[in-house]
C-alpha cells in the first residue's frame, strides 16, 4: 500500500509560485510523448520518475493512474504543460490537501463528485479491500441524497471527506459488535486500530501499546465510549497540545498533573475526562522503556469503571503520540547532512565533530555581532575610563551621546571602529567557545525527554562564561588600550601588535579576575533568560521566527549586561594604562576601594546604559545568526537541536528526500500525497498483487 514517509516543513508564509520558464524546462525533461507538436508527460513518468513514487517493478498501475489523474484534468492519460503548471499552482494554496483529495475523486474532471465516482475510487483503496464500507448507509445518503444522484461540490466534499473516516471507524465497530452490546473484544479493537485507524498511530503507539505483548489481555472488552474517546484523542492531539500550553502558560518543559490538565481542559469543552484518562495512560505506557507486560484496566476495560492513572506529562510526551502531520511551510536549507542514522551511534568522534561544527558557526556569528555594535562598545569603554575624581581636570565627555559626537568630530567615522581588527580576531573564538560550551553542558544536563532544570541552565551559562576568559581577557585589554588611545590629541597612532609586545604573555591576562567576575555571572544570567524568552515568543507549534529570536536575545541582554556593570568598570580600570595624575590600581579589591573612595558608588555604574545598548543587540545578533546558520547548514549529529528551530512530528523523516526539480508548489507534492493517507486514511495499493506477509 502507498505508505509514504512524511516530509518535515517549517518556517512561515505560503509557497512562492515557481518561475514559468524554469517549470517548463523541468516539464520538458520528463515529457516523453509528442502529439501534434506538443509535449506530454505520461502517468507513469509523472508518478514514478518525477514524483519518485511506485518505483517497484510490480507497481500497481491502477494506483499510478489514479494519482496522475489528479493532474490530468481532461482525463486523456497524458499531462500537458498547462496541467502540470496548474497543479503546481494548486499546491501553493492553503487548502491544497483538500483540493488534491477532491481532484482524486473527481475522475471525470467536471468539478463535481458523484456517488459512483466516490465509490469507484474508494473501492480501490487498500482499506476498503480489507474492511468494506457500507455504501448504502444513511451517512452516505445524507451527503449524496436518498437516490445517491446528488452532485457534491468541493466545499461539501471537503466536509464529507472529513466526516467519512470517522464514520468508517464507527462502521468497523458495529461490524465487530455482532450482538449489539456496545462492546468489542480487545483483539477486535487492535485489528481496527491497525487497519482503519493505522494512519493515526505513531511508531511508539504501535510497538509500545497496540502491538505490545500484554495487549489484548483475557476476556476484557472495549466499550464504544472508550473506543470513540481513544480515536477522538488521537484526532485532536493539536488541541491537546493547546490545553497543555494553556496549563503551563506556554512553557514546554513544565510537568503537568492529570488534575491540572483537567482544569485547563474545562476551558475547551471538546476534551472529555475519559480522553484525559487515556492520554495519561498512553504517555505512561510509551515511556516505559521495557514496554508493558500487562496493560492497565484503564486501557483494556471491563464493564466496571476504569482504574484512573495518575502521573505527570510534558510537551514532548504529546509529540510521541501525535499522528504524523502534513506541514505546508518550507524552510530551504543550503546544506543538509546526516552524520549518524540514530542517536545511539553518537561516538566520541561524532561528539567532537559536533562541537567543531558549533564552534565554526559560533565564530561567524560572534564576528557579525561584534561588528554590528562596535561603535557602542567604544563609547562604553571611554565612558568607563573617565576619572571624575582624578587631577586631570574637566571630564572629556558629558554623556555617551557627547562621547559619540566628539569621536566623530576629532577622529572621523573610522574612529568609531578603532581596535576592530584585533576584536574580530579574538571575538570569533571567544563567542564560539562560549556558545559551544553552553550547548555542551546543557546537553549533559538534559534528561531523555529534553527537559532542563533552571539550576542546570545557570550552571551551563556560568561554565560558558568562565571558559571564554582565556580568549576574552587578551582581547579586551588590547581592544581597550586601542579604544582609549584616540583620546589624547596629537598622540602617535597605537598599533595592536605594539600593545601585545608591551604587555607580554602574562600582561595580556591583567584583570583576569575582574573578567571572570563579569563574564561568569553575565552568561549565567543571559543564557537561561534567552532560553525562556525564546520559549515564550515561540508560536503554538514551538517554532521561533528569526525576529522572535532577535527579540529574545535583546531582552535577555538587558539584565545580564546591566547587573555586571560594576565588574566591567573594575576590569576596564585595571586594563587601561593610567595617564599622569590618574589613580593606579593593583588588583580587584584595591580598585574597588579606590573607586568607592574617590568617585562614590555611582562610578561603578558608569557606561551602564552604553553597555546595555552594546551587549543586548550584540548578543541578539550573535544568537540569531548562530541559530539561523544551524538551520541553513543542517548537520544531524544525533544530538539536540536549538529549541524552536523546526516543527517536529512524531514520525522521523527518513525516506523522503528533497529533489532539486521539485520547485515552487512541487516542493510539497510528496507530503500532500502523504496527507491523503495520514489525514484521511486514503491508502492506494502499491503493488500489482498482494505481497506475502
Amino acid at each position: 500500500m502507498l505508505a509514504l514517509t512524511g516530509f518535515l516543513f517549517h518556517g512561515a508564509g505560503y509557497l512562492k509560485r515557481a518561475d514559468s520558464d524554469r517549470l517548463r524546462e523541468i516539464f520538458l525533461k520528463y515529457a516523453s510523448v509528442d502529439k501534434n507538436g506538443e509535449k506530454y508527460i505520461t502517468s507513469e513518468d509523472f508518478v514514478r520518475k518525477f514524483l519518485g513514487l511506485f518505483n517497484e517493478d510490480d507497481y500497481n498501475k491502477e494506483s499510478v493512474q489514479l494519482i496522475a489523474g489528479i493532474v490530468d484534468m481532461d482525463k486523456d492519460g497524458f499531462i500537458s504543460f498547462s496541467e502540470f503548471q496548474a497543479f503546481e499552482g494548486l499546491l501553493c494554496v492553503p487548502d491544497a490537501l483538500y483540493k488534491t483529495a477532491f481532484q482524486l475523486f473527481d475522475t471525470n474532471g467536471n468539478g463535481l463528485v458523484t456517488f459512483d465516482e466516490f465509490a469507484d475510487v474508494m473501492k480501490k483503496t487498500a482499506l476498503y479491500k480489507k474492511l468494506p464500507f457500507n455504501m448504502e448507509s444513511t451517512f452516505v445518503r445524507l451527503y449524496f441524497g436518498k437516490d445517491k444522484k446528488r452532485l457534491v461540490t468541493y466545499p461539501e466534499f471537503s466536509q464529507f471527506l472529513h466526516d467519512f473516516h470517522e464514520e468508517y471507524g464507527v462502521e468497523a465497530f458495529k461490524k465487530r459488535d455482532i450482538n449489539g452490546s456496545g462492546f468489542i473484544s480487545a483483539g477486535d479493537f487492535k485489528d481496527i486500530m491497525l487497519s482503519v485507524k493505522n494512519h493515526l498511530l505513531t511508531k511508539e503507539m504501535k510497538t509500545k501499546v497496540i502491538e505490545a505483548s500484554g495487549f489484548p489481555q483475557g476476556e476484557r472488552k472495549i466499550s464504544f465510549p472508550y473506543y470513540m474517546a481513544f480515536n477522538s484523542l488521537l484526532n485532536n492531539m493539536e488541541l491537546i497540545k493547546r490545553v497543555y500550553l494553556n496549563a503551563t502558560n506556554g512553557h514546554r518543559t513544565q510537568e503537568v498533573t492529570k488534575e491540572e490538565f483537567l482544569h485547563s481542559a474545562q476551558m475547551m469543552s471538546q476534551v472529555t475526562p475519559l480522553e484525559v484518562d487515556i492520554l495519561f495512560t498512553l504517555c505512561d505506557l510509551i515511556h516505559n522503556s521495557n514496554g508493558p507486560t500487562t496493560v492497565p484496566t484503564s486501557l483494556v476495560q471491563s464493564d466496571t469503571n476504569p482504574t484512573r492513572h495518575s502521573g505527570r506529562i510534558v510537551y514532548n510526551d504529546l509529540n510521541t503520540i501525535t499522528p504524523e502531520q502534513y506541514f505546508k511551510q518550507v524552510t530551504n536549507r543550503v546544506a543538509e547532512i546526516k552524520a549518524v542514522s540514530s542517536p545511539e551511534e553518537r561516538s566520541v568522534l561524532i561528539q567532537i565533530l559536533e562541537s567543531t561544527y558549533r564552534f565554526t558557526l559560533g565564530s561567524f556569528a560572534g564576528a557579525l555581532g561584534a561588528t554590528a555594535v562596535y561603535p557602542i562598545d567604544l563609547v562604553k569603554t571611554r565612558m568607563q575610563n573617565q576619572r571624575t575624581g582624578s587631577f586631570i581636570g574637566e571630564v572629556a565627555y558629558r554623556n555617551s551621546w557627547d562621547c559619540f559626537k566628539k569621536v566623530i568630530r576629532h577622529e572621523g567615522f573610522s574612529g568609531l571602529y578603532r581596535g576592530l581588527v584585533p576584536q574580530l580576531i579574538g571575538v570569533a573564538p571567544e563567542k564560539a567557545i562560549k556558545l559551544t560550551v553552553n550547548d555542551l553542558v546543557r546537553d549533559k544536563f538534559m534528561d531523555k525527554n529534553g527537559n532542563l532544570t533552571l539550576y542546570a541552565e545557570v550552571i551551563a551559562g556560568a561554565c560558558a562564561g568562565g571558559s571564554q576568559v582565556v580568549f576574552t581577557n587578551p582581547l579586551e585589554i588590547v581592544k581597550i588600550r586601542l579604544q582609549v588611545a584616540g583620546e589624547i590629541a596629537g598622540a602617535s597612532k597605537v598599533r595592536a601588535w605594539s600593545v601585545v609586545k608591551d604587555l607580554g604573555l602574562f600582561g595580556l591576562y591583567k584583570g583576569a579576575k575582574a573578567c571572570l567576575l563579569r563574564d561568569v555571572p553575565f552568561s549565567a544570567i543571559y543564557f537561561p533568560a534567552y532560553a525562556h524568552c525564546k520559549a515564550h515568543f515561540a508560536d503554538e507549534n514551538g517554532y521561533n521566527h528569526p525576529l522572535t529570536l532577535l527579540a529574545a536575545g535583546a531582552l535577555a541582554g538587558v539584565p545580564a549586561a546591566s547587573l555586571v556593570t560594576p565588574a566591567d568598570v573594575i576590569k576596564t580600570r585595571l586594563q587601561v594604562v593610567a595617564r599622569s595624575g590618574q589613580t593606579t590600581y593593583t588588583g580587584v579589591i584595591d580598585a574597588t576601594r579606590k573607586i568607592w573612595a574617590e568617585e562614590g558608588a555611582r562610578a561603578f555604574w558608569k557606561g551602564a546604559v552604553a553597555r546595555v545598548f552594546r551587549s543586548s543587540p550584540q548578543f541578539a545578533v550573535t544568537l540569531v545568526t548562530y541559530e539561523i546558520l544551524q538551520r541553513l547548514f543542517y548537520v544531524d549529529f544525533g544530538g539536540s537541536r536549538p529549541a524552536g528551530s523546526e516543527l517536529t512530528v512524531a514520525t522521523p523523516v527518513e525516506e523522503a528526500k528533497k529533489k532539486p526539480h521539485h520547485i515552487g508548489g512541487y516542493q510539497v507534492a510528496t507530503p500532500i500525497l502523504t496527507g491523503l493517507e495520514t489525514k484521511f486514511g486514503i491508502s492506494l495499493p502499491r503493488f500489482s498483487f498482494p505481497k506475502a506477509q
